[in-house]
């Protein structure tokens, strides 16, 4: 198994944890679902689907919706939620570095804090807009670095060892200007929105406990410190609870987040 092929492994196995945290994305779902401009009878493709929250909204309106995962055991949530809401979604287990989909087959190609976890944003970003159709809409919803869970991915990094070469940073994702850059020609008409995920929490404490269950590269390192370097770890949680301290209030962890649509250019 070459590098990056075992990167994806490790995150695979992480994020098959992030269920329980469905219920604080499902606003932000219903969020980028309005900003994408979605409507009944549209094709639309959920990439890095998750629990399908993004997904099952979508359908919910009229939407035709595929949905797309990496992992097997959030996909098995997503169906479930799908059954629940009485909707039919097309879940697929795949890469979103090898969309196994035609090109031009979606109207439009959404993704919430998904897409920014693959290693290499050009082929990621180079699969959407190959399955999207000329005139269709890219858009996406991702971490901005100044705020808190760029900053918390920060931290994380500084206590992990590199990643491999080429690999970027996810909340680069959240900064207009690399969007810009990353988008350039392929696409016209892009638009910014901003808002804001609000995730109960009676303390700063809990939200790192619960972040520690559910985040896969939050865990894995736990996993690593807990008996390497205990006083790493120790270290890295004082840190955490100081920088989740700056964004909480009223039980609430305050997490802002970028949205990004775009229109698809001609060839």
């Amino acid at each position: 198994m070459d590098v990056l092929e075992a990167f994806k492994t490790t995150q695979r196995e992480g994020w098959a944890h992030f269920a329980p945290l469905a219920s604080i994305t499902t606003a932000p779902a219903a969020r980028l679902v309005l900003h994408a401009g979605i409507r009944s009878g549209d094709r639309v493709l959920d990439v890095a689907c998750g629990t399908g929250v993004v997904a099952v909204t979508a359908a919910r309106l009229g939407a035709f919706v595929t949905g797309l995962d990496l992992t097997p055991e959030l996909l098995a949530v997503a169906r479930d939620n799908a059954r629940i809401a009485g909707v039919h979604v097309d879940f697929h287990e795949g890469d979103c570095e090898r969309l196994p989909f035609d090109a031009a087959g979606f109207d439009i190609v959404v993704s919430q804090f998904g897409h920014i976890f693959a290693p290499r944003p050009d082929v990621a970003l180079g699969e959407m807009l190959r399955v999207l159709k000329t005139g269709g809409t890219i858009a996406f919803s991702t971490w901005p670095p100044e705020l808190f869970v760029g900053c918390m991915f920060a931290l994380v990094s500084r206590y992990l060892p590199p990643p491999p070469p080429g690999v970027a940073a996810p909340p680069l994702w959240g900064d207009p200007d690399v969007v810009r850059a990353r988008l350039g020609a392929a696409v016209h008409d892009i638009v910014f929105d901003r808002d804001t995920m609000l995730v109960p929490s009676l303390s700063p404490q809990h939200h790192r406990e619960v972040t520690e269950r559910t985040s896969g590269p939050v865990m894995k390192l736990v996993e690593a410190l807990r008996d390497a370097a205990p006083e790493k770890l120790a270290a890295l949680r004082q840190e955490y609870e100081r920088l989740v301290a700056e964004y909480f209030s009223a039980n609430m962890v305050h997490q802002g987040y970028l949205m990004t649509r775009a229109t698809k250019n001609g060839e």
